[in-house]
């Protein structure tokens, strides 16, 4: 009897759609994967009446979305690949570090604990959210130049503009305070068992020209990983920025993504 199809997770980060992820997903179903794309807690299943409705994701805390998507991840029948950008990426290593999954993916990822530069093009990024306290329990949009600086800085106006209106959605930012204080708050819900051995393998994927997660920040959780026997490989895509995995050259990374994949026997 034939083995079912490898399940995939693809988890979004703040500011996309969950649908963001659709040209995955139909490539990963082409070759032979069950791909799913999920949004966070609360999300609604369009981009339309997530901007209608953004109280209905406003104040989600990071723990609260982990463990939304450690439900999904632990629902299989047989464990799955999980790959996320962004916020999603930081939660693939929290759930990959707790030996969930059987291969993780994290492209671009969001600071985990641990990780200590702090790029002034980073922090630029994050002011949409960080710059008022008062943001702490909203779901906030990025304008379309936030979007531009935060994601498109690598891509011509135009596009940047599309991306932005097609995919674009209010998040809860409350996640990334709890990031920004990460390195000083000990039960950190960002916290990695980076020293866990039995995990399956890990990709970590930068864009070096990234302003939202740098290449310095995927560098330096790449270290955090040295202590640990499990496979652990860092990618990187010069001059990509943070719109890597859904611009023009998203092919290019999923190519590399499932090339890793075959490498690794999955």
């Amino acid at each position: 009897m034939a083995e079912s199809p490898i399940p995939v997770v693809f988890i979004h980060g703040l500011w996309l759609h969950a649908t963001s992820w659709q040209p995955w997903v139909d490539l990963f179903r082409e070759e032979g994967y069950d791909p799913v794309a999920p949004g966070w807690p609360g999300e609604p299943a369009t981009v339309a009446e997530a901007r209608e409705h953004p109280e209905l994701v406003a104040g989600k805390k990071l723990a609260e979305v982990i463990d939304h998507f450690r439900t999904i991840v632990s629902g299989f029948d047989r464990d799955p690949i999980i790959i996320g950008h962004s916020f999603g990426g930081l939660i693939t290593e929290v759930l990959m570090g707790e030996g969930l999954g059987t291969a993780g993916v994290a492209i671009d990822p969001a600071q985990i604990k641990g990780v200590l530069p702090l790029p002034l093009a980073q922090l630029k990024a994050g002011l949409p959210a960080l710059g008022n306290p008062a943001n702490i329990n909203k779901a906030i949009s990025l304008t379309d130049k936030e979007f531009k600086f935060g994601f498109g800085n690598e891509l011509s106006e135009e596009e940047s503009a599309e991306l932005h209106e097609k995919w674009t959605i209010p998040s809860p930012v409350h996640a990334l305070f709890e990031v920004a204080a990460a390195n000083f708050n000990p039960n950190a819900a960002s916290k990695v068992d980076v020293d866990n051995s039995a995990r399956g393998p890990l990709l970590l994927v930068s864009g070096t020209k990234d302003h939202t997660a740098p290449d310095v920040t995927t560098e330096a959780a790449y270290k955090l990983y040295r202590h640990s026997a499990a496979v652990t490989t860092i990618e990187k895509f010069e001059g990509r920025g943070h719109s890597l995995a859904l611009d023009h050259g998203w092919r290019q990374v999923a190519d590399e993504v499932l090339a890793w994949l075959n490498h690794e026997g999955l």
